[in-house]
């Protein structure tokens, strides 16, 4: 600490120094940023309006899709304005802040995939106790629980262990993501980023553990059913989920649980990237095109609007034409 000083504000570096780069990236990500708004409000408006989609399943799916357009808020618009400026800079409180909220979320995501993949379960493999073991009430207190255990292995490493930055302040990311804040702490970090890798141990590899059980347990009995129509239509339920699961696990298992290293810092934001912009955006298209109920009830929408339209443009028609 005798030659540090404090940090009062953080520089991110982002994805390039470079201007007209800059430039060429804001309409991209901007458009990826509103699809993926656009697409995670479509998922809760559809499913909040329609009364056959009040399930247990698509009551996580809700959640799922309110999560994912948390997740991309939290950090994307502010990529957006730093693309478009020349001064990237985040205050030290902000920059805490957004990464442990970042971090909330993502905690949060893996235990309701977790959950999802049990909702599965119970449907395919006891469909006859369904509606007693997924009652709405059990639904509400698991969703609750996803949010408690995630707040608590964020918020009690942090108080226990508080991170004071130091200049150098420059962070070579587009966001205050955990391990590139660690980088600017004044004191030794090996303590904190042990706990992390507790902390991802628990958060990452229980719940994904917990998913390949409740799947191995689907598949066998999915095998035991004769008819190759309740087969196909028992696996199509769970696709679209397997699909989420490989692609957020993945990436967050190559992010958090492999050792640190200089060489990876760019690695680190193209992954981050995709996990809080990309997958987001995905997961409306997975969930929509792999469902036969979501599709057809979108088209019924899209058709009742369209006649809406036109019966109110018939109405403003001049009466001459009527008449004539």
């Amino acid at each position: 600490m005798n030659n540090k000083t404090l940090a009062t504000e953080v520089i991110l570096l982002g994805f390039s120094n470079d201007i007209k780069t800059n430039i060429c990236l804001f309409p991209i990500f901007f458009l990826i940023y509103m699809f993926c708004v656009f697409g995670n409000c479509l998922i809760i408006c559809l499913i909040i309006l329609t009364p056959s989609l009040h399930t247990p399943m698509y009551f996580f799916l809700v959640n799922l899709s309110f999560i994912d357009l948390s997740y991309s808020s939290s950090g994307i618009p502010k990529l957006l304005v730093d693309l478009l400026s020349t001064h990237k800079t985040i205050s030290v409180i902000g920059c805490l802040i957004q990464f442990k909220v970042v971090l909330l979320i993502g905690v949060t995501e893996c235990q309701l995939l977790a959950v999802m993949a049990y909702d599965r379960y119970i449907a395919i493999c006891r469909p006859l106790h369904y509606h007693v073991l997924m009652r709405w009430s059990v639904c509400f207190y698991l969703a609750a629980f996803t949010w408690i255990f995630s707040f608590i292995n964020v918020t009690i490493p942090s108080f226990a262990m508080p991170i004071t930055l130091c200049n150098p302040n420059k962070i070579n990311h587009f966001m205050c993501e955990v391990l590139s804040v660690l980088r600017l702490s004044c004191y030794d970090t090996s303590l904190q980023e042990l706990v992390i890798f507790s902390i991802g141990f628990i958060v990452l590899l229980l719940p994904f553990g917990l998913i390949i059980v409740s799947y191995a347990c689907i598949i066998s009995s999915v095998l035991k059913i004769h008819s190759a129509g309740r087969s196909s239509k028992a696996f199509s339920t769970c696709t679209s989920h397997i699909t989420v699961v490989a692609m957020f696990f993945g990436f967050f298992m190559i992010t958090y649980l492999r050792p640190s290293s200089t060489d990876s810092l760019n690695q680190e934001k193209y992954l981050l990237i995709f996990c809080v912009l990309i997958s987001p955006m995905l997961n409306p298209l997975i969930y929509s095109l792999n469902n036969k109920e979501v599709k057809k009830i979108l088209v019924k929408y899209i058709l009742q609007l369209n006649m809406t339209h036109y019966s109110s443009a018939s109405c403003k028609l001049p009466a001459r034409i009527w008449t004539d």
